[in-house]
């Protein structure tokens, strides 16, 4: 058995999972840390959450720990020691919303449990195989290597999941797919995925470039901020907290959740129909710019919330490929289900598939993965 722990600013989300057998899987999800309702601290809400699964009592192999951010520094899942702790200290500037909570998670279930092996699967790491002029933005060369200033990508486990779910409900090789992968929930990214490896990707240094998002602006005039500065007397606090925090679906409509706006736009509220638009727009054009530098492309895998649940969203981003052999079935993209499905018509050049994402199992198998390529023998789960 696997231990996952998601570690945030003010919660802890886990799960308990053997990649191999699913039918004993556990999740669990303790909110309000540090707040008076909520557990005083991470170790407080590491302790119940150990206490919830008799997380002393089971055999457990190893704990997997998602880190957001591991620049250009991990490639892969990598074992936790005390120089891995101080690397992803050294990426805090890169990623100051999630990191630090990261870290607070890997030092406590390490002090909790020091005698298992503790992984870090990070976000950014599927990214790492970004070619250079996809990574490099163009400002001064020399600024951008001191300061760290290069597309890292994000959403990478989850992305990384998708496409070989995607390959394998295609019943193709991995290595012979070429898919574009949108992950849509309250964060939104795009990938191309040549042959299994990512190529481009939407997100950037931060994770608040590209689509649109529930509360992030996404593609942006890097001139709007120094406008804004100029012209709003905001300072860099109020900027971030604008583009972090009060734009994406939130900034045009309101509403940061898309059922609400769907509901919304169904009844015709124009401020929600835009925002509809707008998504479905910045969708459309990031799946023709990675048809381009795919050049072939087999596969649009739509994933995460929004992605799963909204076929509205589907039908309408892929509105007007049909002459590059994209398009959606009305009835297959309404029909209900949970498991990965085709939802492109019979015979299309291009499948659009649905395929559910499970950050927790991938980071699961990463660190299953892992430990059996370094020959490591460990606890193990007997089911």
């Amino acid at each position: 058995m696997i231990l996952v722990l998601n570690s945030g600013s003010s919660s802890l989300k886990f799960a308990l999972i053997d990649p191999a057998d699913s039918a004993g899987r556990r999740d669990g999800l303790i909110e309000r840390i540090g707040e008076p309702d909520g557990p005083p601290d991470h170790a407080a809400a590491l302790r119940q959450a150990f206490d919830e699964l008799s997380v002393d009592d089971l055999p457990l192999r190893a704990v997997g720990h998602r880190v957001v951010h591991g620049g250009d520094a991990y490639h892969a899942a990598t074992l936790v020691d005390d120089t891995v702790v101080e690397t992803v200290r050294r990426f805090v500037p890169l990623a100051p919303l999630h990191n630090p909570a990261n870290l607070l998670g890997i030092e406590v279930a390490r002090a909790l449990r020091p005698d298992l092996p503790h992984v870090a699967v990070f976000d950014t790491a599927f990214h790492t195989t970004l070619p250079s002029a996809a990574a490099t933005y163009a400002i001064d060369a020399e600024m951008a290597r001191r300061y760290g200033v290069r597309r890292y990508g994000f959403h990478g486990t989850s992305h990384r999941f998708v496409a070989r779910q995607t390959a394998r409900l295609l019943g193709r090789p991995l290595e012979a797919v070429n898919s574009i992968v949108l992950h849509l929930g309250n964060g939104a990214s795009a990938t191309a995925v040549r042959g299994g490896h990512s190529v481009e990707t939407s997100m950037g240094m931060s994770p608040v470039e590209g689509l649109v998002m529930g509360t992030r602006c996404g593609d942006l005039d890097p001139a709007v901020p120094g406008h804004l500065s100029r012209t709003a007397g905001l300072n860099q606090a109020a900027i971030d907290d604008l583009l972090w925090h009060r734009s994406g679906l939130a900034g045009l409509c309101g509403d940061s959740d898309m059922r609400t706006v769907l509901a919304r736009r169904a009844s015709d509220d124009p401020a929600a129909v835009l925002a509809f638009d707008v998504y479905c727009h910045r969708i459309r054009k990031y799946v023709g710019a990675y048809h381009a530098v795919l050049g072939r492309l087999d596969a649009i895998a739509f994933s995460a919330g929004v992605g799963e649940h909204a076929a509205e969203v589907r039908h309408a981003a892929l509105a007007g490929l049909e002459h590059w052999g994209i398009a959606v079935d009305p009835d297959r993209n309404a029909a209900p289900g949970g498991n990965a499905r085709l939802v492109s018509p019979e015979g299309a050049p291009v499948a659009v598939c649905v395929v559910p994402t499970d950050e927790e199992l991938a980071i699961a198998v990463e660190v299953t993965e892992l430990l059996d390529d370094d020959g490591f023998v460990g606890p193990r789960s007997s089911s």
